[in-house]
């Protein structure tokens, strides 16, 4: 347990608020099991009145109240306030005798109180926070029994709190291990430049999107794209500025495909679109226009010219009977042969249109 600074100076109190703010228990709504506690206390006591309550910065508030109509009130007239600054049970026989409470309004007015009994709550690290208190409206004093009880009525409403914290504990760190499992899962399922789809994830989802086919979905489409005369660019221009082009036609793909479209890195330069509910056709036209962006965007900054990349884009139909690893090799065929065709362009299957 560390130190607790001397219950007289700054720094223990604003430790004292800083241990119940811990407990976040302070106007929270009423609680059966609290409610049961304070009841409990009353019938064992045989006193009108019984109180969880919470000594804050400037006010007594309570958690539960038997007796009372009230659920809070200023700290300057709560006896609350000096029963937390006494170790163990705190009784005051007669109010109308004690020096520290003769003048107290709820003394000397409404509702008249004149017995008072206080189980210290205190945190696990020795803060004395509230107490478990009943009150009478006239002089009396506590059997041995029910001071024992009292006591152990508040020992059972701190191990409630605790209990209520520890599962507030785990709430958390549980919430915390589902969103680093989250970011673990999407990282490995990311490439770590262009944040598109790695090759791994992609192939994961074409196989999902084959077997909704096989299932009746409509027929999509498979793009293979190459960014043409790319080492050219890591050989003249470094590395750096090759990362730099990878990234900018990721962003590219990403404005120019649709957001159902699933966008992966296939590695190095090659780069592969997911066209669900697309035919080939709708699929060359989404190929043309990506063509036409690439010739009016800088993805290169060579020299005192901007440099404009182009790229070479093979197609293939995803269709009900289809196996991923066919239609990769189909795609890529389909790649290679806009590629012997002068790059810049685009080949698609044969029935398909074609352009470039």
């Amino acid at each position: 347990m560390a130190d607790i600074p001397d219950q007289c100076s700054p720094a223990y109190e604003e430790q004292r608020l800083t241990a119940l703010a811990g407990y976040e228990i302070l106007d929270t709504p009423e609680d059966a099991a609290f409610d049961e506690i304070a009841e409990v206390a009353s019938l064992i006591c045989e006193a009108p009145i019984a109180v969880i309550n919470f000594v804050d910065r400037d006010r007594q508030w309570f958690k539960s109240v038997k007796g009372l109509g009230v659920r809070e009130t200023p700290l300057d007239i709560s006896i609350c306030a000096h029963a937390i600054l006494q170790p163990g049970l705190f009784v005051v026989p007669d109010t109308t005798l004690d020096a520290r409470f003769i003048n107290n309004p709820l003394v000397t007015g409404e509702p008249y109180l004149r017995f008072y009994a206080g189980a210290l709550l205190e945190s696990h690290d020795g803060y004395p926070l509230g107490t478990l208190c009943v009150l009478d409206y006239h002089p009396r004093e506590l059997t041995e029994r029910q001071r024992f009880a009292l006591q152990a009525l508040a020992n059972q409403v701190m191990a409630h709190m605790e209990l209520m914290k520890s599962h507030r504990e785990q709430a958390r760190l549980i919430a915390a291990l589902q969103t680093a499992r989250k970011e673990l899962t999407r990282q490995a399922a990311t490439d770590p430049l262009t944040g598109l789809f790695n090759r791994r994830a992609f192939q994961r989802r074409l196989a999902q999107e084959l077997a909704l086919i096989q299932r009746g979905a409509p027929p999509a489409a498979l793009l293979m794209i190459d960014l043409d005369h790319f080492k050219d660019i890591n050989d003249e221009l470094g590395h750096q500025a090759g990362d730099d082009v990878l990234v900018g036609f990721a962003a590219l793909c990403r404005e120019q495909f649709r957001e159902s479209d699933v966008i992966g890195r296939w590695g190095g330069e090659e780069f592969v679109v997911l066209m669900p509910n697309t035919e080939t056709a709708a699929a060359n036209c989404a190929a043309q226009r990506l063509h036409e962006q690439l010739s009016r965007t800088v993805l290169l900054e060579a020299g005192d010219a901007p440099g404009r990349v182009t790229v070479s884009i093979g197609i293939c139909s995803l269709r009900e009977g289809c196996h991923a690893s066919e239609r990769l090799k189909a795609v890529d065929q389909q790649l290679y042969r806009a590629k012997a065709q002068g790059r810049n362009g685009t080949a698609a299957e044969p029935g398909s249109a074609q352009g470039g």
